[in-house]
């Protein structure tokens, strides 16, 4: 039975995106496939995003926002120094199903064509370093991490926790236990800390 139009939400659209990029690639979904999964015209879907890469962007951010509201839900609690920047560790990187994190490494090979979905990765990428460092900046001025360029230290991190998730989603050849172990003690590093303290 075709549905009625109106009764197709965006979020309906957004969620049937994400089931189609998953099913078949960031690069090669079409507005067609996305319609055609809700048993509506493509004109509908182009009615709530204007463009093809519109839809995508906000797939993507739909994808990831569970991971977002973890980061926000840890930003907002009082909490000492290293029990938020484990918080704030937690919220970045595969965890569960890892849903967003599976669009975001797909994202990633389509950006380098898709100037819409480099720009929105950015934007999500910047959220999450700038709370590391909002955390490390904490902890430095109350004394519980040693750590003389806090951005500098993110980068590191970041970089050591994007590459390790594509082995571990990717690649399979690092476990999630490995990579919260290995970027767990890389941090501790960075500040000056016994690891255990992040444990």
């Amino acid at each position: 039975m075709v549905r009625q139009k109106v009764e197709v939400r965006r979020e309906e659209i957004l969620v049937a995106t994400i089931l189609q990029i998953e099913a078949h690639g960031m690069a090669t979904i079409r507005v067609g496939d996305v319609a055609s999964a809700l048993g509506v015209s493509s004109g509908l879907v182009f009615y709530h995003f204007e463009t093809k890469s519109a839809l995508l962007v906000e797939a993507l951010e739909y994808a990831v926002d569970r991971d977002l509201r973890r980061l926000d839900t840890a930003l907002a609690k009082r909490l000492a120094p290293p029990d938020r920047l484990k918080r704030v560790l937690s919220s970045y990187g595969p965890t569960g199903a890892a849903r967003g994190w599976t669009l975001w490494i797909d994202a990633w090979a389509t950006a380098l064509r898709e100037p819409a979905i480099r720009h929105a990765l950015s934007r999500l990428d910047d959220r999450w370093r700038e709370a590391l460092v909002v955390a490390i900046r904490e902890g430095v001025d109350t004394g519980d991490f040693v750590c003389g360029d806090p951005v500098s230290a993110v980068a590191r991190i970041g970089a050591l926790l994007d590459g390790l998730s594509v082995a571990a989603m990717v690649y399979q050849s690092v476990t999630r236990g490995q990579l919260r172990a290995w970027v767990r003690d890389a941090t501790a590093a960075e500040l000056g800390l016994d690891a255990r303290v992040l444990s």
